[in-house]
């Protein structure tokens, strides 16, 4: 085992580096899922979360910004991108059933989404927050790129509402489980769809750990989600905002 001396050294290495941003990921990841498989594989010791807990940890204890830690990390954050792509490979597959359920899925979709919407920013306001709060929790169920970019355009925050997606996604992928459970939804490609609504990437990761059907039907459902959240929150926003706030 090295020592503290030995580690110190590593890490002032590292942290002169664009590396050390992809480094920290990946063993902050790798040590999450380690107890996520040790756990026995329980939502409840979700590696996402456990992972950016890591990361916040050390980038705090090191004074190290965000700022030199993403120049190395945003290779990871490139590889969404084609990652999203690849998940239209295990849909493929299940185009039969797919045809089967098409209106009951697009019903399942517009309320979803349109719920998402609304509850999010009833909600805050509810809750005495203002305007901007609202706007940036609105688009909270889409994946990232997506709710930052509709938050923005509406004056919201969009550091704020990736931090939003980020939480909603993990408390789907902790939650969904019992839920569906309790609510006895047995089917995998309606637990897989609603997942991918609700939670979009990383409700989706949950949903592939469970089996391809199901994280096959949750991608499906994250990115008709991201695209109707796109067209409904332009829609919807103004018109709710101008009930609770009178702007």
């Amino acid at each position: 085992m090295p020592n503290l001396t030995e580690l110190s050294s590593i890490w002032v290495y590292l942290s002169a580096s664009p590396l050390m941003g992809l480094t920290l990921t990946l063993c902050a990841y790798v040590i999450a899922f380690s107890i996520y498989r040790r756990a026995g594989f329980s939502p409840l010791a979700n590696p996402v979360a456990m992972a950016i807990a890591l990361i916040v940890a050390i980038l705090t204890l090191t004074g190290t910004s965000y700022q030199r830690y993403f120049s190395g990390a945003q290779f990871v954050h490139f590889l969404l991108g084609p990652a999203t792509v690849a998940l239209a490979i295990p849909l493929a597959r299940q185009v039969q059933r797919l045809k089967r359920n098409f209106v009951a899925l697009m019903a399942g979709l517009l309320a979803g989404s349109a719920t998402a919407i609304l509850s999010s920013i009833s909600l805050v306001a509810l809750f005495g927050g203002g305007r901007p709060l609202a706007v940036s929790a609105a688009p909270k169920s889409a994946t990232t790129p997506i709710a930052m970019a509709v938050a923005e355009k509406f004056d919201g925050l969009p550091a704020l509402t990736a931090v939003l997606v980020i939480s909603t996604g993990i408390f789907g992928a902790i939650s969904a489980r019992f839920l569906f459970n309790m609510l006895r939804i047995r089917t995998p490609e309606i637990r897989g769809f609603a997942l991918g609504v609700a939670s979009h990437g990383i409700g989706t990761a949950r949903a592939f750990q469970v089996n391809a059907e199901m994280g096959a039907f949750a991608g499906l459902g994250m990115g008709l989600n991201g695209v109707l959240t796109a067209v409904l929150t332009p829609w919807l926003l103004p018109r709710v905002t101008a009930w609770f706030y009178g702007v």
